[in-house]
Protein backbone atom coordinates (compact mmCIF):
# COMPACT_ATOMS: atom_id res chain seq x y z
CA UNK A 1 0.00 0.00 0.00
CA UNK A 2 3.48 2.49 0.08
CA UNK A 3 3.14 3.21 -3.44
CA UNK A 4 -0.50 3.68 -3.46
CA UNK A 5 -0.38 5.78 -0.40
CA UNK A 6 2.59 8.01 -2.05
CA UNK A 7 0.70 8.36 -5.80
CA UNK A 8 -2.26 9.74 -3.46
CA UNK A 9 -0.47 11.88 -1.32
CA UNK A 10 1.01 13.91 -4.75
CA UNK A 11 -2.69 13.94 -6.54
CA UNK A 12 -4.22 15.49 -3.11
CA UNK A 13 -1.21 17.55 -2.32
CA UNK A 14 -2.06 19.15 -6.34
CA UNK A 15 -5.74 19.54 -6.23
CA UNK A 16 -4.84 21.45 -2.40
CA UNK A 17 -2.41 23.86 -4.34
CA UNK A 18 -4.78 24.21 -6.93
CA UNK A 19 -7.88 24.68 -4.89
CA UNK A 20 -6.85 26.27 -2.25
CA UNK A 21 -5.20 29.15 -4.42
CA UNK A 22 -8.91 29.82 -6.73
CA UNK A 23 -10.59 29.35 -3.06
CA UNK A 24 -9.09 31.58 -1.45
CA UNK A 25 -8.75 34.11 -4.07
CA UNK A 26 -12.73 33.93 -4.71
CA UNK A 27 -13.08 34.43 -0.50
CA UNK A 28 -10.07 36.28 0.48
CA UNK A 29 -9.09 37.85 -2.62
CA UNK A 30 -5.40 36.34 -2.15
CA UNK A 31 -3.33 35.73 -4.80
CA UNK A 32 -4.55 38.52 -6.86
CA UNK A 33 -8.08 36.62 -6.54
CA UNK A 34 -11.06 38.20 -7.93
CA UNK A 35 -13.16 38.07 -4.59
CA UNK A 36 -16.39 36.89 -3.85
CA UNK A 37 -17.73 39.98 -5.64
CA UNK A 38 -15.69 39.88 -8.83
CA UNK A 39 -15.99 36.12 -8.88
CA UNK A 40 -19.62 36.65 -9.22
CA UNK A 41 -19.85 39.49 -11.27
CA UNK A 42 -17.52 37.98 -14.20
CA UNK A 43 -19.64 34.55 -13.55
CA UNK A 44 -22.92 36.18 -13.48
CA UNK A 45 -23.53 34.18 -10.51
CA UNK A 46 -25.03 35.59 -7.13
CA UNK A 47 -23.30 36.49 -4.37
CA UNK A 48 -24.35 33.25 -2.45
CA UNK A 49 -23.64 30.87 -4.94
CA UNK A 50 -19.78 32.46 -5.61
CA UNK A 51 -19.70 32.27 -1.48
CA UNK A 52 -20.44 28.34 -1.89
CA UNK A 53 -17.72 27.59 -4.37
CA UNK A 54 -15.04 29.78 -2.29
CA UNK A 55 -16.19 27.36 0.39
CA UNK A 56 -16.75 24.30 -1.29
CA UNK A 57 -12.90 25.16 -3.18
CA UNK A 58 -11.12 26.17 -0.19
CA UNK A 59 -13.02 23.60 2.12
CA UNK A 60 -12.04 21.05 -0.57
CA UNK A 61 -8.19 21.76 -0.40
CA UNK A 62 -7.90 21.94 2.80
CA UNK A 63 -9.48 18.16 3.58
CA UNK A 64 -7.12 17.18 0.29
CA UNK A 65 -3.40 18.26 2.56
CA UNK A 66 -4.76 16.85 5.86
CA UNK A 67 -6.89 13.73 5.12
CA UNK A 68 -9.33 15.06 7.21
CA UNK A 69 -12.54 14.70 5.58
CA UNK A 70 -11.34 13.72 2.28
CA UNK A 71 -14.06 12.68 0.64
CA UNK A 72 -15.95 14.99 1.62
CA UNK A 73 -13.41 17.70 -0.01
CA UNK A 74 -12.93 15.66 -2.79
CA UNK A 75 -17.05 15.70 -3.85
CA UNK A 76 -16.89 19.52 -3.22
CA UNK A 77 -14.26 19.75 -5.48
CA UNK A 78 -16.49 17.25 -8.26
CA UNK A 79 -19.13 19.31 -7.34
CA UNK A 80 -17.34 22.46 -8.33
CA UNK A 81 -15.64 21.07 -11.72
CA UNK A 82 -18.95 19.46 -12.44
CA UNK A 83 -20.49 23.00 -12.47
CA UNK A 84 -17.21 24.12 -14.87
CA UNK A 85 -17.79 21.70 -16.99
CA UNK A 86 -21.28 22.60 -17.72
CA UNK A 87 -21.85 25.98 -16.99
CA UNK A 88 -18.52 27.41 -18.36
CA UNK A 89 -16.57 24.86 -20.60
CA UNK A 90 -18.52 22.72 -22.68
CA UNK A 91 -19.50 25.31 -25.00
CA UNK A 92 -15.83 25.58 -26.33
CA UNK A 93 -15.02 21.78 -26.72
CA UNK A 94 -12.57 19.91 -25.15
CA UNK A 95 -9.30 21.92 -25.87
CA UNK A 96 -8.14 24.14 -22.88
CA UNK A 97 -6.09 26.42 -25.76
CA UNK A 98 -10.16 27.33 -26.69
CA UNK A 99 -11.75 27.67 -22.86
CA UNK A 100 -12.82 24.01 -23.18
CA UNK A 101 -13.36 21.24 -20.43
CA UNK A 102 -9.69 19.71 -20.52
CA UNK A 103 -8.46 20.68 -17.15
CA UNK A 104 -11.68 20.61 -15.48
CA UNK A 105 -12.45 17.07 -16.55
CA UNK A 106 -9.21 16.39 -14.64
CA UNK A 107 -9.35 17.72 -11.77
CA UNK A 108 -12.77 16.29 -11.63
CA UNK A 109 -11.25 12.73 -12.32
CA UNK A 110 -8.33 13.05 -9.73
CA UNK A 111 -10.77 14.18 -7.26
CA UNK A 112 -12.89 11.21 -8.56
CA UNK A 113 -9.99 8.85 -7.91
CA UNK A 114 -9.32 9.98 -4.10
CA UNK A 115 -13.32 10.00 -3.55
CA UNK A 116 -13.20 6.42 -4.79
CA UNK A 117 -9.66 5.21 -3.10
CA UNK A 118 -9.37 7.30 -0.21
CA UNK A 119 -6.60 9.48 1.06
CA UNK A 120 -3.85 6.94 1.48
CA UNK A 121 -1.78 6.45 4.71
CA UNK A 122 -0.15 9.62 4.30
CA UNK A 123 -2.41 12.18 6.06
CA UNK A 124 -3.41 13.78 9.86
CA UNK A 125 -5.74 10.81 11.11
CA UNK A 126 -3.00 8.25 10.34
CA UNK A 127 -1.15 9.67 13.24
CA UNK A 128 -3.77 8.74 15.54
CA UNK A 129 -2.96 4.94 14.75
CA UNK A 130 -6.42 3.98 14.99
CA UNK A 131 -9.09 2.89 13.06
CA UNK A 132 -10.92 5.90 11.33
CA UNK A 133 -14.50 5.90 10.40
CA UNK A 134 -14.87 5.89 6.63
CA UNK A 135 -16.64 9.13 6.84
CA UNK A 136 -13.15 10.84 8.26
CA UNK A 137 -11.25 9.61 5.48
Amino acid sequence: MKKESISLFFLRFVLFLSFFYHGTGILFDWFDGPGVQGFAGYMHFPLIIAVLVGIAETTGSLAMISGILTRIGALNIMLVMLGAIFILHLPHGFNIMNGGYEYALTEFTIALSIFIMGPGDYTITSLAKKDIPFILQ
